[in-house]
Parts: C-alpha cells; structure tokens; sequence
C-alpha cells in the first residue's frame, strides 16, 4: 500500500455519518437518537461547508485529494486505488448533501416507529451519497452507488406509506438493472488492452490510445443507461413516482435531493469526461430525451391531484432541463450549457427538498395530500404556507430565485446549439407555471374547510430547515456566482477535451 497524498477531510466526510449511524445502533435510545443525529449531521453540515469553501479558496483541479495508490494489493490481480477528491463539479453537490442530511434529521424529528432504525439509515445514506461524488476510482464510485440502494429501501419499506412494500422493490430492481448495464461498461473498461486501472482520471486519458475491447459508443451507451435510470429518463422514470409517493418524508427530500442528481452527476464525471467523442456524436439524443422529459413530465404533473405524486412527477421534468443542458455539448455555448444543468441540479436539490418537507408537515397534520380536500390553510398555517409559495415560484423559474439562474443559463446555452429542443423545452415553463399555481392556490388558498380549522403551524424545529432551504433557494437566486463560478472551473476541462 502506498500513499500518495491523504488529506483526510473527505474519508472524514463519508464515514463520520456511516459511524454515527453504527454508534446509534449501538449505544443511543429513546429521544437522545434524534438529538444525536441531530449533531452528527450538523457537523457533517459544517464539514461539508468547509470542503465547499476550501475549493472556493483554492486554485481549481483537484482539491481535498485522499489517494492511496494499490490500496488492494495489486497481487490479488486487480488495481484499486483509494481515490477521493473534489472539484468544482462534486463539490456544490458534497455541500447539497450535508445541507439535506440535516434537514432529512429535522423531517423526522416525529417518526416514532422503530426509531433508532430510521435515524440509523438515514445517515448510512448520507454518507454513501457521498462517497459517490468525491470517489475517483470507478471501484470506490460503484461500491458506494450500490450502497446507497440499501438504506434507501429499507427507509421506503419500512416507514413508507399506501404500497410501500411494492415501491421499494420496484426502485431496487429499476436501479439495480441499470446498475448491471453501467457495471458491464467498467469492467470492459478495465479489462481492456492498455487500461488496467479503474482510476477515472487515467481511464480519460488512456482511452483515446487504447484497443477498447467493446467500441467505446456501445460503452458510452451501456454507462449512460445506469445514469438514465437514475436521474430519470423517460422511459425509465416509473419507479419514481411510486418510490416519492409512499416514501417517508426524509427519504423523499434525500431521492429527490440529491439521488437523483447521481445520475446527473454520472453523466458528466463519466460519459462527457471519458467519452466526448460520443458525446457530440449523441448530443441529438441528450437534447431529445430532454425535452421529452420536460414536456411529458410537466403534461403528467399537470393531471395530478396527490401533492406529492405531483412534485415527483415535476422532478421528471426538471430532470429534463439537465439533459437539455448536457446536450448544449455540441454547440459554441456549451460552458454556458453544461454550468446550468449542474446549476440545475443543485438548485432541484433544494427547492424539490423544501416541497417535499412542507408537504410532509402538511400532511402530518390534515392526513392527507388529495389537493381538492385542502384549502384555506393559509389562516391557520402561515408559514407553511410562506414555505410552499417560495418553493413552488421557484420550482417554476421565477426571477430573484435559483430555479430562474438555472433554466435561463440552460436555455441560453443550448440555443445557439439546439434551437426547436430549446424552444420546445421552454414551454415546459409554462406547463410548470400552470401546475405549480393550480396546485398552490387549491392547496392553501380559497375557502376554508372547516375540517382543519384547530390544525396549528410548523414548530420551532420544523421551521428550522425550512429557514435553511429557503435562504439556499434565495441567496443563489440573488448571487448565482456563489455556485456558477466554482462549476466553470470543474466544467472547463471536459469541454476543452470535447473540443
């Protein structure tokens, strides 16, 4: 074993909440597990923090490096390296994961079914998320893609609701099978003549000299198919509305936070850096199954009646809008494309968060999410209510919030590239509008049902993260550059290899 560098905060970063998730198991009980998880998290918070203004701080490239070379002794026929870092792409979404593991531990503060379990897998969560953003080696980047599917599950089975059973099965065979697609693509990457490696960033540069022994389209196609899945694509978006539906509260903010942003995550880490040869020659396809994903998502959401069938179903849109952006690939604004579809997927991250928490307090207190039997709760529950509106009009792109920063540098990159995609796409827009204030003026506005006339407001701990989500949403709405600037530095070096 051989340390090249070791730096220590990012291994401190993924295995802090995977050891405070055996330490509750272990030695916590009763109320001290949500206090206790309550720590852990808002330390993992400020780590993460600390990793996003380090590479803030630095001079761009890799940041925070923990490498051990032959970390598995290369004896045993395989070279796997200890590989973590962060650069301008992972380090936004490191950050999005510690500020939605807190939150997740605030959305639970109430769970009173087998307790210990829940806070438990939550944090094992967090810390598989991760290690999925800052690994560099596709060993240590698969092992904790898969590990992520554990806690999750059990999350969704366990404390779910309506068919929870059926919707976490339905989410493990959906991402485990694409999941077998990406694994084919590893390994046909390491095994081939020239490679022998699974360090990502020698991979990059070894395969336009290697003799790859699958064409290197069918490998960018069989990688995709596993981040497609994720993010999702249509047609492979089925298991998410189910999987949001029945989730619990937490695991609905963590999937859609930042689950899904794996598979965006992955298509630029991988499938731009690796392979920008395919990514040009596939730009058609990217643009098209975007905006595919816009307007089928958004005509979906729009006949929905359940709030959170509603947002989830939203999410398959907005996940569009990454895809558009990545396909801005082959056109002359690309940096301007590809910065808002990651802007994209950290400002989805936080306003899809703040709309599954507040619905979840809602619901915690009427026992429904059927639209049509809420109404006027803006009398007795104000600052959900402020907590919805500012959500939901960032959810549609309104100016001042991130959502608006993100689609205007999508569309504005990928027009000069994609013209009728763009201009197809932007009228998921208005579908979002449409949606968005349908669901906000029946859910909180017009006539009071007199059934809800004793519910009280969100407490003290409960508007806890809701501050924190709506001043993320609102400050890079306000200074997008706070988040743009650190992703053109991560980007920049994919598209020169495009170009």
């Amino acid at each position: 074993m051989s340390v090249a560098e070791f730096n220590g905060i990012l291994t401190l970063a993924i295995f802090l909440p995977i050891a405070g998730s055996i330490a509750i198991a272990i030695f916590f009980s009763g109320n001290s597990v949500k206090w206790a998880a309550a720590v852990i998290t808002g330390i993992e918070l400020i780590i993460t923090a600390y990793i996003f203004n380090t590479y803030r701080s630095s001079d761009g490239g890799l940041t925070l490096v923990d490498h051990i070379t032959n970390w598995i002794p290369a004896e045993l026929g395989l070279h796997i390296e200890y590989y973590l870092a962060v650069d301008g792409i992972s380090a936004p979404l490191v950050l999005l994961t510690g500020l939605l593991g807190l939150v997740s531990v605030f959305a639970s503060w109430k769970i009173t079914h087998r307790t210990k379990e829940h806070f438990m897998w939550l944090l094992a969560l967090q810390g598989a998320v991760i290690g999925v953003f800052t690994s560099l080696d596709f060993f240590l980047f698969f092992l904790f893609w898969e590990l992520e599917l554990i806690p999750m599950y059990f999350l969704i089975s366990i404390w779910g609701s309506g068919r929870k059973e059926y919707s976490a099965m339905k989410f493990l065979i959906f991402t485990i099978l694409g999941s077998a697609f990406m694994l084919i693509g590893i390994l046909a990457l390491y095994f081939s003549p020239g490679i022998n490696t699974f360090n990502m960033i020698e991979i990059a540069q070894l395969i336009p000299q290697s003799e790859l022994i699958i064409p290197a389209s069918w490998l960018f196609l069989l990688t995709i198919i596993g981040f497609a899945v994720k993010l999702p694509v249509v047609p492979f978006h089925t298991w998410l509305p189910d999987a949001h539906t029945d989730a619990p509260t937490a695991a609905s903010v963590m999937l859609a936070g930042v689950l899904l942003k794996m598979g965006g995550y992955g298509l630029l880490r991988v499938s731009s850096s690796m392979f920008p040869d395919q990514m040009l020659e596939f730009g058609w396809l990217l643009a098209t199954l975007g905006v595919i994903n816009i307007i089928y998502g958004a005509a979906i959401t729009v006949r929905q009646s359940d709030l959170k069938k509603l947002i989830a179903y939203s999410s398959v849109s907005h996940m569009g809008f990454v895809l558009l952006g990545l396909a801005s690939i082959a056109g002359t604004s690309s940096v301007l494309g590809v910065t808002g579809a990651a802007l994209q997927m950290f400002t989805h991250g936080t306003i899809t968060g703040l709309l599954f928490l507040t619905i979840g307090f809602i619901y915690d207190r009427t026992h429904t999410r059927q639209i049509p039997e809420l109404g006027g709760l803006v009398s007795r529950m104000p600052i959900l209510t402020v907590s919805l509106v500012i959500a939901g009009l960032a959810s549609l792109g309104l100016p001042g919030t991130s959502g608006f920063v993100a689609e205007i540098t999508i569309f504005l990159g990928t027009f000069p590239a994609w013209q009728i995609h763009t201009v197809i796409g932007a009228l998921g827009v208005v579908l979002t509008a449409g949606y968005i204030l349908w669901m906000i003026q029946r859910s909180v506005f017009g006539p009071v049902n007199k059934k809800y006339s004793d519910i009280t407001d969100a407490s003290f701990v409960e508007t806890i993260p809701i501050a924190i989500l709506i001043i993320a949403i609102i400050g890079v709405g306000v200074y997008p550059s706070l988040i743009s600037d650190m992703l053109v530095e991560g980007i920049t070096p994919i598209l020169n290899a495009v170009r």
